[in-house]
Parts: structure tokens; C-alpha cells; sequence
């Protein structure tokens, strides 16, 4: 089984540094690269979203709701290219529908969308009524870093009750200072408990520095 190491969201060099590294000195630096990113999962557990970079997340959305306040399919938008024979874009793909225009990824930066990105996004849609499209580049905008809004552009055939299924990487490209903070206190919260059994006298509270990592966390909350 291959183990779970993401990108830590602090570095070894800064959880080495300060009032923690009496912590630190007593492991190696394997041991320390395993404590950071144990740290950085427990910091996403916690705020129920991911935060460190990560590669070829999957999600899978059904697609419903037609914003009533811009065209859908069947709202008679003439095409381009033959506007002047009154067809709808709808009709010339024969959907017989509205088409969905938008779609929320679940992950995106809850706050410093400068300091996140996203790349290698590719969407399939597979239709109720059956077959399957993988769109290009061309065929949607986004995912917008803040909120993680795909919009496909008009003509997209996809029509209600689509499944849509993206893959797609993303995350802090570069970390936010508070972030940091978080995952160092989490880190030395580790460490305290795997030394508490080694005979105790620790200077710092494991309880203590795990509160206050959550409270640097609760920020990046997920609310919905």
C-alpha cells in the first residue's frame, strides 16, 4: 500500500525553527516529513476541504437549474451563423430542452484565490438518455479560482439530469502564512503525543497547540 504524502503545508525547515524545535531534534527527518504531512490531511479534515496541492481529484455533479435570468436552449437565441431563419440553438441540436450552463467545483480557494490555480481540467458529460462527450477547452470557462465556477459556454450540449465528471488539479500553489501557522501547530500537536509516552515532562500541551491550530483553521470552514 502506498502512503498518503502530500505537499505539507508547512515546511520542515520552518517546524525546526522557533519554540518548537526541541520537538523536532528528537526526529529524524523521514520521520519528520511523515508528522508534516499527517499534519497538513488533519488540517483539511478539519476545514472539509483541500488546501495543499493536489493532482487528478475526480468529481461527479448531476446537472440541474436553469438560471431563469439569461438564455437557455429554448429561449429562441438565433443561431450565428443562420439567425435570419429564426432557429433556436436548442433546436438545431435537437436536445427538445433547456441546457445546463454552469457547475461548482467542490474545491476552489476559500480565501487568496491569487495564490491558487487550476490545471488539467477535463469534463465528460454522459446524457440520461445516453452517450458521452468529452468537452474541450473551448466548450466551457474557468473553473474560476474563488469559487470554482465552470460555465459552459452557450451551445454545450448538455442537457438536465446530465452526469458530469470532472477530473482536475489544483489547490495553493503557494501557501498563505496563516495556513503555515495551522499546520505547524498541528505538526508539534503530533509530536507531543508521540512523545508524551516516553516518559512526559514536555514543556508544551498537545491539547493546547491542537485548539490553537484549529482556530487558525476555522477561517477556511467549509459552510455549506
Amino acid at each position: 500500500m502506498s502512503a498518503d504524502m502530500p505537499i505539507p503545508l508547512c515546511s520542515m525547515d520552518e517546524l525546526k525553527a522557533g519554540a518548537f524545535a526541541d520537538l523536532a531534534q528528537a526526529f529524524d527527518d523521514t520521520a519528520l516529513a511523515r508528522t508534516l504531512a499527517q499534519a497538513t490531511r488533519a488540517c483539511e479534515t478539519e476545514v472539509g476541504r483541500r488546501l495543499a496541492p493536489f493532482i487528478g481529484l475526480t468529481e461527479s455533479h448531476r446537472l440541474d437549474g436553469v438560471d431563469p435570468d439569461e438564455y437557455g436552449a429554448s429561449t429562441n437565441l438565433p443561431l450565428d451563423l443562420a439567425g435570419s431563419l429564426g432557429r433556436s440553438r436548442g433546436l438545431s441540436l435537437s436536445t427538445g430542452g433547456d441546457l445546463v450552463r454552469h457547475l461548482w467545483l467542490h474545491q476552489s480557494a476559500p480565501h487568496y484565490p491569487d495564490l491558487w490555480s487550476y490545471t488539467n481540467v477535463q469534463v465528460t458529460l454522459t446524457r440520461s438518455y445516453g452517450g458521452s462527450q468529452v468537452l474541450g477547452i473551448d466548450q466551457f470557462d474557468g473553473p474560476e479560482p474563488d469559487t470554482g465556477h465552470l460555465w459552459f459556454r452557450l451551445g454545450t450540449w448538455a442537457p438536465l439530469g446530465s452526469f458530469a465528471r470532472v477530473v482536475y488539479s489544483g489547490g495553493y500553489h503557494t501557501v498563505p502564512a496563516d495556513l503555515e501557522r495551522a499546520c505547524k501547530y498541528m505538526a508539534a500537536a503530533i509530536l507531543c503525543r508521540e512523545l508524551a509516552p516516553l516518559g512526559g515532562g514536555q514543556q508544551h500541551d498537545a491539547s493546547e497547540l491542537e485548539q490553537q491550530a484549529v482556530a487558525w483553521l476555522s477561517p477556511y470552514m467549509r459552510a455549506d
